[in-house]
């Protein structure tokens, strides 16, 4: 199993990547930015790209409407150039309070658009002649759909150092789950719950995978978790703590009433009661009842942050659930701390792989 790690877009950016080098040799594999309203992921992919040697980057996710798919594909391509060959492309819908609320692009057709925005990037790093007549991007642009006729059909310039860089869907939905597990390369869940894992999730993945080009690789799973190994009742209690104010923020705080994907997932899980009550007190200004709201199974099933030998439990648990990568976010803000941690999981692990 892969351990990869987001870098935080806000504040502390520069200090985490000083100390990649440490997470590096402590065992991390990857490193993901996200990018919300922020300042952009690539920019940042590309200083981390000059800091490091060996490490994975990932955008988690880019959103699908504010960059045209040629531009995705663009840059892909100058991110895996500048890291020798390091990166993967995660791309998302978001939702419509960032796409129509700070890009002033309609949220609309999240399946149709991602599946043309697949083909046309492929079109673009094998180097072909890029044309797509679909239903949401016309490429070249015609003059039935507003073009003036002079637009020509054209391929990179520059050879991609590889032809085909891996594609990883964020996906929640059992349609987009479908699609993920059809066109790409990886998909990236939120809140996984391993034993719940193929009751929500399999038969969406197994309409995908009926459909799965042959040629591609078999789908890898990438879940998120919070991250934190410790004995200490009062830091583990802490580490709970922050697991259980993000969950509230998402269930309660990210979207609007009834359109609140992550609402909707964690009651496919079998929290629908609970996530009803956290919405209810974090949408009526009750932060910190919302987020004591939040059930000790939810915490305890989607998070990494126990003692050892929990840890353990939940590392094969994610293993024998079909995960390939954990991303980790770590609880600790102290870098030889997180070093520490890494190291310790990666232990775990690979005694997990041996007991398989």
């Amino acid at each position: 199993m892969k351990f990869g790690m987001p870098i935080p877009y806000a504040a502390g950016f520069r200090q985490a990547v000083e100390g990649l080098r440490a997470l590096e040799d402590a065992g991390l594999d990857a490193v993901t930015v996200p990018e919300a309203y922020t300042f952009d992921a690539v920019s940042h992919l590309g200083y981390i790209a000059a800091r490091t040697s060996r490490v994975e980057l990932a955008t988690s996710i880019l959103n699908i409407y504010s960059r045209t798919p040629a531009l995705l594909a663009m840059t892909a391509a100058g991110l895996d150039h500048v890291s020798d060959g390091r990166f993967s492309l995660g791309i998302g819908s978001s939702g419509p309070q960032v796409i129509e609320g700070f890009h002033g692009v309609p949220f609309h057709a999240p399946l149709g658009r991602t599946r043309e925005i697949v083909a046309i990037c492929r079109q673009v790093w094998s180097r072909e002649k890029v044309e797509l007549h679909g239903r949401h991007y016309d490429v070249p642009l015609t003059p039935e759909r507003g073009g003036s006729g002079l637009g020509k059909s054209l391929k990179l310039i520059n050879a991609p150092v590889r032809p085909a860089i891996p594609m990883t869907l964020a996906a929640l939905g059992p349609k987009n789950i479908a699609l993920a597990a059809e066109l790409f390369e990886a998909w990236q869940p939120i809140f996984y719950h391993p034993e719940s894992a193929d009751e929500v999730f399999g038969d969406a993945l197994a309409e995908g995978r009926a459909k799965r080009d042959p040629l591609l690789p078999d789908l890898r799973v990438i879940a998120d978790a919070k991250f934190f190994i410790g004995d200490d009742d009062h830091e583990l209690e802490a580490a709970r703590a922050k697991v259980r104010a993000a969950l509230a923020l998402y269930i309660g705080g990210m979207g609007a009433r009834g359109k609140n994907f992550y609402h909707h997932l964690v009651t496919r899980l079998g929290f629908g009661a609970a996530a009803d009550e956290i919405q209810d007190l974090y949408l009526g200004g009750s932060k910190d009842a919302a987020a004591a709201a939040v059930p000790a199974a939810l915490v305890d099933g989607i998070s990494l942050v126990g003692r050892p030998d929990h840890m353990e439990k939940r590392v094969a648990a994610y293993a024998a659930a079909g995960v390939d990568q954990l991303n980790l976010s770590p609880v600790s803000t102290d870098n030889d701390e997180r070093a520490r941690q890494f190291a310790h999981l990666r232990k775990i692990a690979d005694a997990v792989t041996e007991q398989a």
